[in-house]
């Protein structure tokens, strides 16, 4: 890898999310050789991923390059990499441009979806945890549309313009609020050869209520956002299957529809080499103590979505959320500096900082340790913290600009087809990329 010797000792840390990136941070100006893995070389702020789908944001506005992140940092390398294998005994990791020797290892692989094993949904659903995957989302929503006013069999035209999300969790609550604002105020304007009142969005929750992770009030609050704005909101249902036009579910209630999103839940990251049983836990997570470390293995580490600490507080783990991930970076900064040096190292402590969602223009329902509030004032609130955490001043000043111009005319000026996605293709595609 090119990588040079060093007398400082090495700490590799594969994925450059949020947990990867605040960790890079915090040893930035220490006396260590910092390498980070990534087979991006952006950092990617998923939670506005739905904007890309929609049309609200161009990609580039919520990405950012992981070198200029940390460009100017002394002992700093990047390196585009799949990591294929850990090596714990010889600590050597194999990757796709070759080997490298870690001191200390972050696994900081974060998270993807998880469809619970159901291949139907997998190869024909739409994920939206990348940016790929948005981009992909945004053209399908696109092209149904485009192909609605081809067709003249009435029941086809329903079930292109017809979408069914599955999961209520932010994820889906933010997403179904920004398609029904697009059927509201969008969709009319660009066809009006199509009357595209037609056009359904259904939320899907299997659980009893939208929001579990918020209070009650959060929950219900959006869910009556979401009815607002013309949601069919449906709980305690379970998708069971999906055909590329059929959502079957436990109930005798089907959906007819050419758009599936699931975002109903997600598994950690994991890699070859630290995959063994005592090492994992639900959902694929690392098993680590409260110093970060994984368990029985002294010189790695894991943080964010990938890591599992169980405490009194959390006995599941931490959410998987930005937040959980930055705060486990920043404090696994400091003790490895504290390893190094030979001093005791410090036990981990959440704080949790609060949570929030936006069902759309004026809505949103923000959850803090101390007030709770729904309305138009969460939604400044909600749009303020995005702005706050979003890396580099231009994306903030672009997504920012962009808000504005939605908000005074009532658009969402991205809705291009770059990148064509056809259906019909993608179990192949999948296939290959799995080969």
């Amino acid at each position: 890898m090119n990588i040079p010797q060093s007398s400082n000792p090495r700490v590799v840390i594969v994925g450059g999310g949020f947990g990867g990136i605040a960790l890079a941070k915090k040893l930035s100006k220490k006396d260590v050789q910092v390498v980070l893995l990534d087979k991006h070389n952006y950092h990617n702020f998923q939670p506005l991923l739905y904007q890309v789908s929609t049309g609200g944001l161009e990609p580039d506005s919520i990405a950012y390059p992981i070198r200029k992140v940390l460009q100017g940092y002394p002992n700093f390398f990047f390196r585009l990499a799949n990591v294929q294998e850990v090596k714990t005994e010889t600590k050597r990791i194999r990757t796709n441009i070759g080997e490298i020797f870690y001191d200390y290892l972050v696994v900081a692989t974060g998270s993807e979806t998880n469809f619970f094993g159901n291949k139907g949904i997998e190869t024909k659903g739409m994920a939206m945890k990348t940016i790929p995957q948005s981009l992909n989302l945004r053209s399908l929503i696109l092209e149904n549309f485009e192909q609605a006013l081809l067709t003249d069999d009435l029941h086809e035209r329903d079930a292109l313009m017809n979408f069914v999300i599955v999961g209520g969790g932010p994820t889906g609550v933010e997403l179904a609020g920004a398609l029904a604002e697009i059927k509201k105020g969008i969709l009319p304007k660009d066809y009006p050869d199509l009357d595209t009142r037609r056009a359904q969005i259904n939320l899907v929750q299997s659980g009893d209520r939208l929001l579990p992770a918020m209070s009650q009030k959060a929950s219900e609050k959006a869910e009556k956002f979401l009815e607002e704005l013309g949601v069919n909101v449906w709980k305690s249902i379970r998708v069971t299957d999906y055909d590329g036009k059929r959502v079957t579910t436990n109930t005798k209630t089907i959906f007819e529809a050419e758009t599936l999103v699931w975002a109903a839940g997600v598994r950690a990251v994991g890699l070859k080499g630290l995959d063994g049983e005592e090492l994992l836990s639900r959902g694929n997570r690392l098993r680590v103590n409260e110093f970060h470390q994984v368990i029985g293995l002294e010189a790695v580490f894991a943080i964010g979505d990938v890591a599992q600490m169980e405490t009194e507080k959390f006995p599941e783990g931490h959410p998987m959320m930005a937040q959980p991930a930055m705060q486990q970076g920043k404090s696994l900064g400091e003790n490895l500096v504290r390893m190094i040096e030979e001093k005791p190292m410090k036990p981990f402590v959440y704080k949790d900082k609060g949570s929030m969602a936006t069902v759309g223009r004026n809505k949103a329902v923000v959850d803090l340790p101390k007030f709770r509030f729904q309305g138009v004032f969460a939604w400044f609130v909600w749009m303020f913290v995005h702005l706050y955490f979003l890396i580099g001043f231009r994306n903030r000043l672009v997504v920012f600009i962009n808000w504005v111009y939605n908000y005074i005319r009532f658009d969402r000026e991205a809705r291009l087809i770059i990148r064509p996605f056809k259906k019909q293709n993608k179990v192949e595609r999948h296939n290959l990329m799995r080969d």
